[in-house]
């Protein structure tokens, strides 16, 4: 098959599926298919210059949504010879045109909402949502209604999405997403995230990496830290990420009223070698999230054999609490300093058994091979359905494809 991948940018900064697009599409490569990005990045962006896939560039924009009218023109010029597209996220101009130009051309298209749809935003954001709620009722809900599928990355998004708006009647599919093992030395990488923060050598390291963003419950995890880790000086908090909306000052003091700024390592974006070795270096991940639609970064402590501490609003949960691999709270400071508080007691032997139930919890229902080849299938299922005839239209319920 030839796909193409649609995405809103290459550059990990913005969050968002690059990532797990990445790791599926090197499977899918490896596997015989063509897979190639089309981006509203700017193309003289520096990840674009290294990313292993073809990049159609049309942007630079200018706006959250996305719009640039070069991707319509874009998609109707050259959708036609794909197989196939993926558009992956909602509420951007770049679903829209999709809809849009296929509908002229007759490619099948696959959404993945990437956890767009949980009813979390709804109380977040009740502006926002009123805002969606129109533009779902005037675009995105026909958008999904005429996609070959929308795939789901678990059963819990899946479960969650048929809760937000209503008309949703779509061909879903859960397929899953995931990673790949870290290729590099993970003792040396280990090594080299010591070297560049070496006061925190020896020391029990509690990690969070993801954006630095009140979703993430960034401050349940600083409060939890004090309550329960803070007394005992061999523990440090590391938080690791972007920040992109500009709250890292106000955590910081933050940390200081809790007298825990001494304990608190922030180094912004971690990357490569630096990143692994956070991973490496850690002896517990924790991601106390409001709403997390997936979490690669938990997948990849998983990857890692690294034990994870996470809220119930993280959406893989259930999967890593039935391998035994993490603990598992309310997305609260109680909740939080309870998970921080019962792994400070479990002993070794406890650690190290949860450390392989991690590494096996990655193998069984994460490792990216393996959810390439589900996607893949789906996929090759919607080329077929397309080229034997019209797919015949979602019910007014829901529908499994």
């Amino acid at each position: 098959m030839k796909i193409l991948q649609v995405v809103a940018s290459t550059s990990p900064s913005a969050g968002g599926p690059i990532e797990g697009v990445l790791q599926t599409s090197r499977w899918s490569t490896a596997a015989g298919n063509s897979v190639e990005l089309l981006t509203l990045d700017d193309p003289a962006a520096p990840e674009i210059a290294t990313c292993a896939l073809r990049v159609n560039a049309v942007g630079p924009v200018s706006s959250t949504f996305g719009y640039t009218k070069s991707l319509l023109r874009w998609l109707r010029q050259n959708a036609a010879s794909y197989d196939v597209v993926v558009v992956n996220g909602l509420w951007q101009y770049l679903t829209y045109a999709v809809w849009k130009a296929l509908k002229t051309t007759g490619t099948p298209y696959v959404v993945f909402p990437h956890g767009m749809l949980d009813p979390y935003f709804k109380q977040a954001s009740p502006i926002k949502h009123l805002k969606k709620a129109i533009y779902w009722s005037l675009i995105e809900r026909k958008v999904l209604q005429d996609a070959a599928a929308v795939a789901f990355t678990c059963e819990e998004e899946r479960a969650l999405a048929r809760q937000t708006f209503p008309g949703f009647s779509v061909r879903e599919a859960v397929v899953g997403y995931g990673t790949s093992m870290p290729e590099v030395d993970l003792a040396g990488a280990g090594k080299a995230f010591l070297d560049a923060y070496p006061r925190l050598t020896g020391k029990r390291l509690v990690l969070f990496i993801s954006r630095i963003h009140p979703k993430k419950g960034c401050d349940l995890l600083l409060k939890a830290f004090a309550a329960r880790l803070a007394a005992d000086p061999a523990w440090y908090l590391v938080m690791a990420g972007p920040d992109q909306v500009g709250w890292q000052a106000e955590l910081a003091k933050l940390s200081t009223t809790l007298g825990i700024e001494d304990r608190v390592v922030w180094t912004g974006m971690l990357r490569d070698t630096l990143k692994w070795g956070a991973f490496a270096t850690a002896e517990v991940f924790a991601l106390p999230s409001h709403q997390e639609n997936f979490g690669i970064a938990v997948v990849e402590a998983l990857a890692c054999g690294l034990p994870v501490l996470i809220s119930h609003k993280v959406n893989i949960w259930q999967e890593i609490m039935a391998c035994g691999a993490g603990l598992c709270a309310a997305d609260t400071v109680e909740g939080a300093s309870s998970m921080l508080n019962e792994w400070s007691e479990i002993n070794a032997s406890q650690r190290e058994t949860m450390r392989a139930a991690a590494q096996l919890c990655f193998e069984r229902h994460f490792e990216a091979r393996a959810t390439s080849a589900a996607l893949d299938a789906l996929l090759l299922k919607c080329v077929g359905e397309k080229r034997s005839g019209p797919a015949q239209k979602a019910p007014r319920s829901h529908q499994t494809v």
